[in-house]
């Protein structure tokens, strides 16, 4: 059991019983005694209000008003929502978003700076414009979830991405491609790739990529993406 997974047990354990001595969390979680006070401290650290019996036992009880104060997200989530705020944005029904933006910020800052390198280099291949009123949006379906992270792996490392892929007749092709950028018309999500075999440009619906994996073995350069005069740039990170 990893630390984040025995802390989760050890949360659970305390809003479930709401009293439990250090000897119970540490035959629960399987770990030592010592082990349970640092994860204690460590959950503290994190916002939780843990209070403590000093009597025989070392009871412990869980303020049920508490919460943590401190994030701990990774960086795919990080960019799942800097896309999303900015996709709302371009859609023009984020009526908080300067809170939003001021949350995000907060997030930002905590990253280490080798990954707020990756996120303007993944920003600068964001781009945004507006959905024609034509488009059919009858057969829309739900994105892959593990479509993000595995675009943003790929992209930073400047791996081929392989994954099915089902047109609008339904037919279904296996395509490796170079993850170029992303393309965001509301609600339409698009992949914006490089195809080597057609030496072209090709926009794939991330509604209809299914499966989507990098390829570890392959690498490609990042080229210029042609985008129409109504499509613009996302990048906003502070300085």
């Amino acid at each position: 059991m990893n630390v984040r997974t025995r802390h989760d047990a050890i949360m659970r354990s305390l809003r479930r019983n709401g009293t439990a001595t250090v000897d119970d969390l540490a035959d629960e979680v399987g770990v030592s005694r010592r082990t349970v006070l640092r994860d204690i401290s460590a959950l503290r650290d994190e916002g939780f209000v843990i209070h403590s019996d000093v009597g025989r036992g070392g009871g412990l009880q869980l303020d049920p008003q508490s919460m943590q104060t401190t994030t701990r997200l990774s960086v795919p989530e990080v960019f799942a929502l800097l896309i999303s705020v900015a996709a709302m944005r371009a859609a023009g029904n984020l009526p908080f978003f300067d809170l939003a933006d001021a949350g995000l910020a907060k997030i930002e800052r905590a990253l280490p700076s080798d990954k707020v390198k990756e996120l303007r280099a993944f920003l600068d291949r964001l781009h945004i414009g507006q959905l024609s009123p034509q488009q059919d949006l009858s057969n829309m379906g739900a994105m892959d979830p593990d479509l993000l992270p595995v675009f943003q792996s790929a992209f930073l490392n400047r791996h081929l991405i392989r994954f099915d892929y089902h047109d609008a007749k339904g037919q279904k092709t296996e395509r490796h491609v170079e993850p170029q950028a992303m393309l965001i018309l509301p609600p339409l999500w698009y992949l914006v790739a490089w195809d080597p075999n057609r030496a072209d440009f090709r926009h794939f619906r991330m509604d209809r990529i299914s499966a989507p994996q990098s390829v570890e073995d392959t690498t490609f350069r990042h080229r210029h993406v042609p985008f129409e005069n109504d499509v613009c740039p996302f990048s906003e990170l502070g300085p």
